[in-house]
């Protein structure tokens, strides 16, 4: 599991920051990556990585500004260029679809694949076997999301060794066990699968939000999580324009990331105001409330350990 920038600014394009999307892999997990937020020139960005479009499943949009949609039609269009024809679920906000179903039709593009738009409210939003995905509104000038990803807790692992000295040999039985099953052997013994199975290992939690001041929800969406991701539009001493302009300072989503109890932050959606001397800066302000912090870049890669 990992996360990718593929746009860190905010706004507008910068030469250093592209506009805001994340990519997700899940590729370990279940063979896919989620998005979240395609901002313009998304597809130029993931031309720079290993990235597969036909991989995406999933795309989050956190809110309709132009800097976060702006390169969903153009992305939707390729994908079906370069071979996707697996569908595509799309959540986010209230005019998500007409926005959608618009940019194809005006510009007579064809998916070669299905896609399904989901207008969300707040809760949980989507569910498997493997993640929950919960939304919460967030205090912007528009209807705003942020999205917590919870890895649902997976089966301990198998005490191989333990089932060899039994007399047990490597086969259908082993999955049956470690996925929770108790068996009863040929010769009548009763194998209690709990007896053969580690601990279970503990899903890992992914909030990533969208632009927002301070508020209850960024909070609520954060806590215990493994990475949050936050922006973080302005510096510590600009807290009056933050506060104006819906958006959060480097010492406010510090606060949060410390607040929840979190392991590591990373902010992004990083005004093109910064340069890079200016952004070591931010990333100190921001240190100086919560260590565990690092300044998104694009296309780099964070591990979720």
């Amino acid at each position: 599991m990992e996360l990718q920038f593929l746009g860190t600014g905010a706004g507008i394009p910068a030469k250093s920051r592209n506009v805001t999307s994340i990519a997700l892999k899940l590729l370990e997990e279940r063979g896919s990556i989620w998005l979240f937020d395609v901002g313009e020139a998304t597809q130029h960005q993931i031309l720079h990585t290993t990235i597969k479009p036909k991989r995406i499943e999933k795309i989050f949009i956190t809110h309709l500004h132009g800097d976060h949609i702006y390169g969903l039609p153009g992305f939707l269009a390729s994908r079906s260029f370069q071979g996707g024809e697996s569908p595509v679920t799309i959540y986010g906000p209230k005019g998500l679809k007409i926005y959608i179903e618009t940019s194809l039709s005006v510009s007579q593009t064809y998916l070669k694949y299905e896609i399904q738009v989901e207008e969300i409210e707040e809760g949980v939003i989507f569910e498997d076997v493997d993640f929950t995905v919960e939304a919460r509104k967030l205090e912007h000038g528009v209807t705003c999301f942020g999205y917590r990803v919870t890895e649902k807790d997976r089966p301990g692992k198998l005490l191989t060794d333990k089932l060899q000295k039994i007399g047990l040999t490597p086969g259908p039985l082993f999955k049956k066990i470690k996925n929770g099953e108790d068996v009863i052997l040929e010769n009548g013994t009763y194998i209690k699968s709990k007896d053969f199975v580690g601990p279970a290992i503990k899903g890992r939690i992914i909030t990533i939000l969208g632009d927002t001041r301070v508020c209850p929800s960024a909070s609520l969406l954060a806590k215990n999580a493994n990475i949050l991701v936050h922006e973080a539009t302005f510096a510590r001493d600009e807290g009056e324009l933050a506060k104006e302009y819906y958006h959060s300072t480097t010492v406010q989503a510090a606060n949060i990331a410390k607040e929840a109890n979190i392991k590591q932050l990373i902010l992004t959606h990083i005004s093109a105001r910064y340069d890079q001397n200016k952004t070591q800066e931010l990333l100190a302000e921001a240190q100086g409330v919560f260590a565990d912090v690092q300044i998104a870049e694009d296309l780099k890669i964070y591990p979720i350990s």
